[in-house]
């Protein structure tokens, strides 16, 4: 298939989630978004939008802030054929969740708040930005021409203050891929922040997470003996912290095993541990893993996980490798710009920031397709060690293969300016 005709088939997934006319305006929109040289505002984008000037502008702002569709049957249309193609039905899909700030201006954005900002905020000093506060749903794939692993959004939900929390956001957002996807078992990493969806009671789903260096844990409850009355104990002796157990294990406790670190391979010692957090996750076992690096060279690290006869290594790769969650958030704002564009009133913020990350896993979608047998990325001579694609260059062919398709009739009619053409669409495929 043609690389712009498979980009509309990709569009035309999502015919179930708007209008007619709605669906128009949205396929316009998209293309527009990956074309657009300049600014991404929304008036920045009409012109590679609709080019012939058919739509009154307005149409554009009314499609984000008023238009009657729903998110949930956007990222449904999108997730399932995603999930089908790229991952494995005989693994458990990975999922990562994480929250950031989509910064805005202006006095009056719906939803909007002055909230932490976690890219500038240190450990010492804490920054706030006035911004939307998303909690994003990735699932992580590996393509084989792709060194590090991907996060593709599947979902999203805005939280605002007063309203669900972050952890109760992300619960729901997991139940409802348990809806979409009924025979998957998944496995849910996030930081110390989501560690008490543990016990949120998620359909076929382990959580990964970290453990506090003083958390208050305890050994299992003891069994029940013969002719005991009363109500049995639902935790065990209290146990030292985490570092205190660390630092008390003898060193025929640990096992020197390999830990795959981003995409690196690394010696590391694990200690583990079934214990009990009663204060976050109440009741529920959790398996915990002690991570020590052998050299001394960094602190060690505390992870738990809900699976108690999951492999200690696969937890610490698993927690290690839930860093292609913060290379979406950089793509989908600095190569993306989903900061960018001006809807401020009802559901137009909330609805940009949507479809900013949809077509984040789009592109992806798009470029697993079209350069399944042929990944390609731009020959610079300054970096030769390059070996791997990125967002940026899935991006750029997208854009290419769009511009091509526009500019075909160009050639057809003028045979003799191909080769222009051709400069044309690669200085416009960069531009953006």
């Amino acid at each position: 298939m043609d690389d712009a005709l498979l980009w509309q088939a990709l569009l035309t997934m999502t015919t179930a989630a708007f209008t007619r006319p709605a669906y128009r305006i949205f396929c316009q929109i998209a293309s527009g978004w990956i074309l657009c040289p300049v600014r991404r505002t929304i008036t920045g984008m009409m012109p590679t939008a609709d080019p012939e000037r058919k739509r009154p502008h307005d149409a554009f702002h009314y499609f984000f802030r008023d238009a009657a569709w729903k998110a949930d049957r956007l990222w449904r249309s999108q997730t399932v054929p995603l999930i089908e193609s790229l991952c494995p039905a005989q693994h458990p899909l990975t999922l990562l969740v994480d929250d950031t700030l989509v910064h805005k201006t202006g006095r009056q954005v719906e939803d909007a708040g002055v909230f932490r900002d976690p890219i500038r905020s240190t450990v010492r000093k804490i920054v706030y930005a006035f911004g939307l506060n998303v909690v994003l749903l990735c699932v992580c794939v590996r393509l084989p021409y792709v060194r590090q692993p991907l996060a593709l959004p599947v979902n999203l939900r805005l939280y605002t203050k007063g309203g669900p929390s972050h952890v109760a956001l992300a619960a729901t957002m997991v139940r409802v891929l348990a809806q979409w996807l009924p025979d998957r078992h998944f496995k849910l990493i996030g930081d110390g922040a989501y560690a008490s969806l543990a016990k949120a009671g998620l359909p076929r789903t382990h959580v990964t997470s970290r453990l506090r260096r003083d958390a208050a844990i305890f050994d299992l409850p003891p069994p029940r003996q013969p002719g005991q009355r009363g109500r049995p104990r639902k935790k065990g002796a209290r146990l030292p912290t985490p570092p205190q157990i660390a630092a008390a294990a003898a060193p025929h406790q640990w096992r020197l095993t390999s830990v795959t670190l981003r995409d690196r391979t690394v010696e590391r010692l694990l200690l583990t541990r079934v214990v009990l957090w009663y204060d976050v996750t109440a009741d529920l076992p959790l398996l915990l893993v002690i991570v020590r690096d052998p050299k001394g060279h960094e602190h060690d690290d505390f992870f738990f996980t809900t699976d108690i006869h999951a492999d200690p290594a696969a937890v610490a790769s698993d927690y290690n490798n839930r860093w292609p969650i913060e290379v979406t958030f950089r793509d989908a704002k600095q190569v993306l710009t989903l900061q960018h564009p001006q809807s401020w009133r009802r559901c137009g913020p909330s609805r940009t920031v949507t479809v900013g990350f949809w077509l984040h896993s789009t592109v992806w979608l798009w470029f697993t397709r079209a350069c399944a047998d042929k990944p390609v990325w731009p020959d610079r001579p300054w970096y030769t060690n390059k070996c791997s694609p990125s967002f940026a260059d899935a991006l750029t062919a997208l854009r290419a293969a769009l511009w091509r398709e526009r500019l075909s009739a160009i050639t057809a009619a003028a045979p003799e300016f191909a080769k222009i053409t051709a400069t044309l669409v690669a200085a416009l495929a960069r531009a953006g």
